[in-house]
Parts: structure tokens; C-alpha cells; sequence
């Protein structure tokens, strides 16, 4: 089965090609049209050079020094210095596939052909890529604006000689050793412009973005199928998953979710088993289930579209356009994608914190025939009680999380960068803030399925009956107090794997009943 190929600065990159590129499950190539066109390109700015009009970044120096005029003999000494200058980075460095997404975005503005930078360096950019080796890029030290300036400088250092690099086998190694095995290795020279063009753009923020993006879907997905199993075993309604509800409210993120839940809860004997009960309506972390995890994939929905145009646009500055026609100006700012991964992080995080309040539902025993604290000897047994206190602290870490990056800005580089957008950390709160609820809805699922057993011989729906017994094959039914910590380590990883939607998708294949709805394109995928 052949690879398939995705042809740099000409096709259309999302979130889910950039992945695949960087997980080695496509390739990336330049085409002959985008190779002539990055070949003009640099040609205009080596014209540039050699003439005595001042261009900043190309014969000027950088941020207060723009009017320092740079002689043509002494450009790319520029150029070097600048990513000397600039790779000062600090803190642990960020995962391989962040820096690896780097790489590929960084190529795909690039391969645009309006920031001068050579053919040769960006193809010396893919073999890094198609060799599996990483540079070591520090998670602290970009504003946001400029361009993420320190986290690119320490991503392309390699290319010059300088900085270490992370090995196909996990072995961090100063680059100068690199050559050693690696016998097709140089260091390269760079010319007018290239160190600028390199590290000036939003690359480090939009690396973040593509990873919360699938995590996020991910998250998504999960957070609706916990919530149904929550649903069961706390003998909820499904009232208000009814589609005629939400046509009167009709936003299509509620519409969406209404229709998954009630397509996961197809048919449950647990949930007919009370459809006459004298209970009027539901806390709201069961009956609001449409509002709040709607509203999070509306947010969702935002980041994805904001980040589309991001992956295919230029954030270069100067960008050029004709030897007679550049423009400084600010498309490396990180405002768009630092404003979007905010809010990005303030629904992931709501999405934890209605998954704990179910958590703590679960444990009254207000449920007919479902225990206090989901354990029949409760007393003796603590049961459930704990697991909820982790899922607190993490939810109310969330939220000491949620302030929005980008509502602060402090003054950089002498004043000529007055206002910056904090947009990388916008990207890494926003990361750490879907994994932490990855691990809230880990504890709702073990919670749910413990909460289903007390229904007994009574049976799920046919999509989240084999869910269910995924999670029971890993996971048993707590009937005296155990270490209950690997437990939750498991049902974690089985909502971080996209274990689960995976599983209910099959099920609702193999028995023919409805999984998808007619908004799942729009949400499901990216």
C-alpha cells in the first residue's frame, strides 16, 4: 500500500494531515512549481542584499536595531548570529511530536515562497524529518509575537551546527556529534534573510493548537459517552435529549450532542425500566449534558477553523512579494490562534467540571438501587469516595489554569514590540488542561460502570453494553476496598487512547444502529 503525499505550500494542511506527517504516516514533498517558487523568491532577497535601500532583516539589524544598516559582506553572519541570539529557551523541552509539527508547519509557510529563504535550507528542514532526528526545543521563552523567537531558534540551531538533537532511539546528543553517524549530515550556511524567516512565525503555538485539536476531539467524543453511562446508572431521563427541544434553541454543537446521547442510549432496558417514575427532572450535570458539552464543541469547533487558515498562511516578516514590493508588517503576531486556544481552554476545562459534578452525583445514593458511595458495605469501605477527591483537585486545577494568556502583554525589545500576544502559553496551558481532563473522565467512566452493575440482569443499549465491557475487562467491579490507583490509571488511558468512541463506532456498525449524526462530520473530524 503506497504512502500517501502531501505536496507542501500547494495542498491544503489541517490538523490531522500535519500529524500524520509528523508521525511518518505521510510524506511531505516539494513540487517542481513550489521549488520555483521558493527559487524566486530568494533570489529577490540575495538582490535585495546587494543593494543599499534598507530592508528590515535583510541588510538591517533586528527589533531596536532596524535602522542599523548591515553590509551585504556581513548578512549571513547576520543570519547566524540571530539564531544564536535568540535560542534562549528555558524549562523542560517540549514532547517530539510538538517539535516534529514544528518542522512540518514551518515548511508548509515556507514553501509559500514569499519569505526568501533557500530551497537548500528547507529541504536540509525535511531531512531532519525524513531521518527521524529532533532538535531539543526549551516549552519557556516566546512572547507570542515577533514570532515564536526562542522555541525556532533552538528548533533550527541543528541546521547551523549548534544545539542538540533528539536521535531516532531517544538519545539527546549535542549536534556536533550528530555527524559522526550520521554521515549525510553538514551543517549548513545561511544566506540573506534565512535565519529571520526561520524563526519568525507561529509555529510553536500552532504545533500546540494541532495537538489540543485532536485531543480535544478526542476528549469530546469520550466526555459524551461517560456522560450516557452516567446516565444509566443514574436512572436519568432522556427527556431532554429529545430533538425537538433543541430545534427551539438550535445550536448545532447541543444538537449534535443531544443526538449522540440519545443514540447511545437506544433501546437501554435499564433507562425503560423507570420511564415511569415519579422523578420530575434531573440534576443539571445530567439534564444539561447538551448545553454545556455543545458549547465546548462550538469552542472546539472555533480553535479548528482559526487553525486551518493558520497552517496555510504566511507569518514571515518581512514577507516579499516582488524585489520593489516587500512589506513589513505583522502576520508573525500570535493574536488569532492565543485568543482562540483561551477559550479552547476554558470548555475543555468545563467539560471536567461537569464530569466531576456527575462523579459526585453517583456517590449519594439517590439512586434507587445504586449505593452510597457505589459500594454496598459502605463503612467498612470507602468505596468511591476518594477517586472524586482526585477528580476535584483536578478539575479546580483546571481552573487555576483558565486565565486567558492573551488578556496579559508586557513590552519587549525596547518598546518596538509593545504589545504581545503570550500565545505559546495560551498553547501549553491549553494542552495541559485537555490532559488533565482526560484523567477527570477517566474516573467518571469507572464510576459509571460501577453505578451500571447495581442494575443487574437489566442491559445497557447495545453501543454502550460493548463499551461497557471493555471497560470490565480491564477494570472489575469494586465489592470491598482495593488500591484503587491502577485502576484509574487504566480507565485514563482507555479515554486517552480514543479507545471507546472506537469501540461504540463498532458497535453501532455491527448492529446496525445510529452512532453518527448529521453534524458528526463537522465536529468528528479535523
Amino acid at each position: 500500500m503506497s504512502t500517501k503525499v502531501f505536496h507542501y505550500g500547494q495542498d491544503h494542511l489541517t490538523a490531522g494531515i500535519a500529524l500524520s506527517i509528523a508521525r511518518g504516516e505521510m510524506v511531505g514533498v516539494l513540487t517542481d512549481a513550489t521549488k520555483e517558487a521558493i527559487n524566486v523568491s530568494s533570489e529577490i532577497v540575495a538582490q535585495i542584499a546587494a543593494e543599499p535601500a534598507a530592508v528590515y532583516g535583510i541588510n538591517t539589524g533586528f527589533g531596536p536595531l532596524c535602522t542599523t544598516k548591515i553590509s551585504a559582506e556581513e548578512t549571513g553572519k547576520l543570519q547566524e548570529n540571530l539564531l544564536k541570539s535568540h535560542a534562549v529557551g528555558m524549562g523542560e523541552p517540549i514532547r517530539p511530536i510538538l517539535t516534529k509539527l514544528m518542522m512540518v508547519l514551518k515548511v508548509q509557510a515556507l514553501a509559500k515562497g514569499h519569505s526568501g529563504v533557500r530551497l537548500s535550507t528547507i529541504e536540509k528542514i525535511l531531512w531532519f524529518l525524513d531521518n527521524g532526528i529532533t532538535p531539543v526545543v526549551p516549552s519557556q521563552g516566546s512572547v507570542g509575537a515577533s514570532g515564536d523567537l526562542a522555541p525556532l531558534s533552538h528548533l533550527f540551531l541543528p541546521l547551523i551546527g549548534e544545539g542538540n538533537v533528539l536521535s531516532c532511539d531517544g538519545t539527546v546528543m549535542s549536534t556536533s556529534l550528530m555527524a559522526e553517524y550520521k554521515k549525510d549530515y553538514a551543517p549548513i550556511k545561511l544566506g540573506p534573510k534565512e535565519g529571520l524567516g526561520l524563526i519568525n512565525g507561529t509555529q510553536f503555538i500552532a504545533a500546540h493548537a494541532v495537538l489540543v485539536v485532536e485531543k480535544m476531539q478526542n476528549l469530546l467524543a469520550n466526555a459524551d459517552i461517560t456522560g450516557a453511562m452516567m446516565i444509566e446508572g443514574l436512572l436519568g431521563s432522556v427527556k431532554p435529549f429529545s430533538p425537538e427541544l433543541h430545534e427551539l434553541r438550535p445550536f448545532p454543537g447541543n444538537r449534535h450532542v443531544a443526538a449522540s446521547i440519545s443514540n447511545l442510549l437506544k433501546d437501554s432496558e435499564i433507562l425503560h425500566s423507570h420511564a415511569n417514575c415519579a422523578r420530575v427532572q434531573d440534576p443539571y450535570s445530567l439534564r444539561c449534558i447538551p448545553q454545556v458539552h455543545g458549547a465546548s464543541r462550538t469552542a472546539w469547533l472555533h480553535l479548528k477553523e482559526l487553525l486551518e487558515i493558520e497552517l496555510n498562511s504566511v507569518t514571515d516578516n518581512p514577507v516579499i512579494f516582488t524585489k520593489d514590493h516587500t512589506i513589513s508588517g505583522g502576520n508573525f503576531h500570535g493574536q488569532p490562534l492565543a485568543m482562540a486556544l483561551d477559550y479552547a481552554t476554558l470548555a475543555a476545562a468545563e467539560i471536567g467540571n461537569i464530569s466531576d459534578r456527575r462523579s459526585y452525583l453517583a456517590l449519594t445514593g439517590d439512586t434507587p438501587g445504586v449505593p452510597k458511595l457505589l459500594i454496598k458495605d459502605a463503612g467498612t469501605n470507602s468505596g468511591f469516595m476518594i477517586p472524586q477527591y482526585t477528580a476535584a483537585a483536578i478539575a479546580s486545577e483546571n481552573k487555576s489554569l483558565c486565565f486567558p494568556a492573551s488578556a496579559d502583554s508586557i513590552p519587549t525589545s525596547l518598546g518596538q514590540e509593545d504589545h504581545v500576544s503570550m500565545g505559546s502559553i495560551s498553547g501549553r496551558k491549553a494542552l495541559q488542561v485537555v490532559e488533565n481532563v482526560e484523567k477527570i473522565l477517566g474516573i467518571e467512566l469507572f464510576s459509571a460502570a460501577q453505578a451500571m452493575d447495581f442494575h443487574a440482569p437489566l442491559k445497557s443499549s447495545k453501543i454502550l453494553s460493548a463499551v461497557y465491557r471493555v471497560v470490565r475487562e480491564k477494570i472489575e467491579h469494586l465489592t470491598e476496598d482495593r488500591f484503587l490507583q491502577p485502576d484509574m490509571e487504566v480507565a485514563h488511558a482507555l479515554i486517552s487512547t480514543a479507545t471507546l468512541p472506537a469501540t461504540a463506532k463498532q458497535a453501532a456498525e455491527e448492529n446496525q444502529e445510529p452512532y453518527a449524526t448529521e453534524w458528526s462530520a463537522q465536529f468528528d473530524n479535523f
